[in-house]
């Protein structure tokens, strides 16, 4: 109850925080605006790290309380923690506001990382048992190490953030189970901390996730937040994986690296394709799986779904090797192998989107693409029946058009009728969800007559067919038979919206349409 309590508190905290700072950043001009290599097309304040931050600077206050089991002296290395806290959060904020070069950007997170350890006294002593025959001890390699490696997490969190609601649902995944392992160890202290961090990221993914009510991110997590968050990652899994004179490590060094394999694993592989290409690997492209997903015609929420679903694995792999016992340096080889196939699947970008876009077919998930429903082929004098049908199965909370369209006629094909519901998505994850789910209820109801295909309505546009608007595709059909359909004779259009009276089955009329017959 009283974790519960602090996640309620915190996520409250970074709530009203974000809100603030969107009405600041907005009047100011502080937005993140459309163009270059970004996708989103309307300007959007990146203040996401201010909710993260402002908990962040919230926890101490709870030093002590009566109803709080918590004493901020308990961490390791506070005051380094929110020194070099605060340097990456300004460092963020004016990478956004003013576009640094990363040559800066590096140094300032050089910076940061030593003040961890100076004033902290956090440093990363040993790698673990990683090769066989026993611990990596690091000597005086322990310091640049520390800030090597947190300059890792920084950025490869930063370069994870490309599309609404992933770095943030990653993050709160893989803190959850930083907390799993926190509390079997009996660490109430960090236990705590993490808890308030997924409030605040909670406060966050309420603005920036997808979800029905919010069809795109109000927010942007911005580099302020994805930096700090990363930051944040990099203090615990030192802290944890080492330990200190007054508490034992929770994990090791393996284990982290699994806690965080998503972005660890996309930014090794980028970077390296980048070498690999020639190029600087600190160029920005939108050769990320996730951007490889979205070019597979996968939604915004699904892509995030299948990434907080992959690091859920990747974390539970690398807790039940720590729990089990499996040796370090298997582990770690384990975690290789895995990073040398991820770098292969991205290497060809061409290959790896039509198999992506076969899963998704697989899965059930619906294109990014749909447009609409499409119901042929049928005799005409089914028309009026089957148009019932499907103003009984549409929703009535969006706008669509209804058009029916007549083929020319063939002695070989009776059924020479087909419909199609266009309905305007306009990239609405939820809106292309609902229309799955009507077309799954349109297709359960006409299954009793035999020879009719329901399936989805996908847009196309492409260089080598750019007079096909639309194509009706669900992984049957060729591609033939969807272009005929696009030449149909239309013999009936109608448009219903969410203040039109709509008509029932039987009401419907044909008429042609103006300046045909």
């Amino acid at each position: 109850m009283e974790l519960a309590v602090l996640f309620g508190v915190c996520l409250l905290i970074s709530g009203v925080a974000i809100r603030l700072s969107a009405v600041f950043a907005s009047r100011l001009g502080i937005m993140d605006r459309p163009g270059g290599h970004k996708q989103h097309q309307t300007s959007t304040p990146f203040v996401g790290g201010f909710g993260v931050l402002a908990v962040l600077l919230s926890v101490p206050l709870l030093d002590n309380w009566p109803f709080v089991d918590f004493s901020w002296s308990s961490l390791s290395g506070p005051s380094g923690l929110l020194v070099g806290a605060v340097i990456i959060f300004l460092t963020g904020l004016a990478d956004d506001i003013w576009c640094l070069g990363f040559k800066p950007r590096l140094i300032i997170q050089a910076l940061a990382a030593l003040s961890m350890v100076l004033i902290g006294g956090v440093e990363l002593r040993s790698l673990g048992e990683i090769l066989p025959g026993g611990a990596v001890d690091l000597g005086w390699l322990a310091i640049p190490m520390a800030i090597f490696s947190t300059i890792g997490l920084i950025n490869a969190l930063n370069m994870i953030d490309g599309i609404d609601g992933l770095s943030g649902s990653v993050s709160l995944v893989s803190l959850a189970l930083v907390a799993m392992l926190a509390h079997s160890a009996d660490s109430a202290g960090y236990v705590f901390f993490i808890v308030a961090l997924m409030g605040g990221i909670g406060g966050f993914l309420y603005y920036n996730l997808r979800y029905p009510g919010n069809p795109r991110a109000r927010v942007f997590l911005g580099d302020n937040g994805s930096m700090l968050l990363g930051f944040l990652f990099a203090w615990l899994f030192i802290v944890l994986s080492q330990g200190g004179e007054d508490q034992e490590a929770v994990m090791t060094p393996v284990t982290a690296l699994w806690l965080f394999a998503w972005p660890l694993m996309d930014t090794v592989g980028v970077m390296i394709r980048r070498i690999w290409q020639g190029k600087s690997p600190f160029r920005p492209d939108r050769h990320h799986l996730h951007h490889l997903f979205v070019c597979a015609d996968y939604r915004v929420c699904d892509v995030v779904a299948l990434a907080v679903t992959i690091q859920l694995l990747f974390g539970l792999i690398g807790i039940g090797g720590l729990l089990f016992g499996v040796p370090e340096y298997l582990m770690f080889g384990l975690f290789i192998g895995v990073c040398g196939v991820y770098f292969l699947v991205i290497l060809r970008p061409g290959r790896i989107v039509p198999w992506l876009r076969s899963i998704n077919g697989w899965l059930g998930l619906p294109s990014v693409k749909v447009r609409g429903i499409f119901i042929g082929y049928l005799r005409k004098e089914k028309c009026r029946e089957v148009l019932g049908v499907i103003s009984e199965g549409l929703g009535s909370d969006y706008d669509y058009q209804v058009s029916v369209h007549q083929m020319a006629a063939s002695s070989s094909q009776e059924r020479r009728v087909y419909c199609v519901v266009h309905i305007p998505t306009e990239g609405n994850d939820q809106l292309i969800g609902r229309i799955q789910r009507d077309a799954l209820r349109i297709k359960k109801r006409l299954a009793k007559q035999r020879g009719i295909e329901v399936r989805l309505f996908l847009s196309r546009n492409t260089e080598n067919d750019v007079h096909s608007a639309y194509i009706a595709m669900t992984g049957g059909g060729s591609r033939r038979a969807d272009r005929r359909c696009a030449q149909g004779t239309l013999i009936y259009s109608k448009e219903y919206g969410q203040r039109m009276i709509r008509s029932e089955g039987a009401g419907f009329e044909f008429s042609l349409p103006p300046g045909s017959g």
